[in-house]
């Protein structure tokens, strides 16, 4: 059983909390953040990001970047993923997320149900990133720095739509591979992808 308020014991002080973003996309890298909250600042509307429109995340990470005790966010490529599958490479960058963090945390709490390896002590969370305030930011924060990637891969990779799907399979996503077949940045290890690589 989860100890929810683990936040406030003794043993722990300094609690970071760890999320993921972009493990369902056909495309584009995997990113994870970290996020240790001060908690002499209240940062008000933390939630799971996938809760939130785009404004107040992005309104939401401004303020977690500004006030948090520390943050860090990473990535894992799609060649990462291909080559040791979505679940690995996702725990990969939150492995390195943590590690880029500038100071040490007492306490690691990860949403979902696996862990990073990291060397501080790591607790998984279902549903975490509606439970736990410093999961919470680090959703916002890997969602709004993925969505940003995304967009930037908009430009280089125009016909796919990245701007509106973020390499989600919505069906334009999935008329365009049609059409126009994967690229670079689509994930061969994913089913809708492998299928049309050797068919253009």
């Amino acid at each position: 059983m989860v100890n929810l308020d683990i936040q406030h014991s003794d043993s722990y002080k300094i609690i970071c909390g760890v999320d993921e973003a972009g493990r369902g996309p056909l495309a584009g890298p995997v990113y994870a953040a970290c996020v240790i909250l001060d908690k002499n600042y209240h940062i008000a509307g933390l939630n799971d990001s996938k809760k939130l429109g785009a404004l107040k995340r992005s309104m939401l990470a401004m303020a977690i970047k500004q006030y948090a005790k520390a943050w860090a966010v990473s990535s894992a490529s799609v060649e990462e993923i291909d080559q040791m599958n979505i679940l690995q490479a996702s725990l990969l960058a939150m492995k390195r997320a943590v590690e880029g963090l500038s100071c040490i945390p007492d306490q690691v709490l990860v949403d979902g149900k696996q862990c990073p390896d990291v060397p501080y002590p790591v607790q998984a969370i279902v549903r975490g990133d509606s439970l736990m305030p410093e999961i919470s930011a680090a959703s916002i924060l890997a969602k709004t720095e993925r969505d940003i990637e995304m967009l930037r891969l908009h430009i280089d990779f125009p016909h796919y739509g990245f701007d509106l799907h973020k390499g989600y399979p919505t069906p334009k996503h999935l008329a365009a591979l049609q059409q126009y077949g994967p690229s670079k940045i689509h994930r061969k290890s994913f089913a809708p992808v492998s299928s049309l690589i050797f068919n253009h």
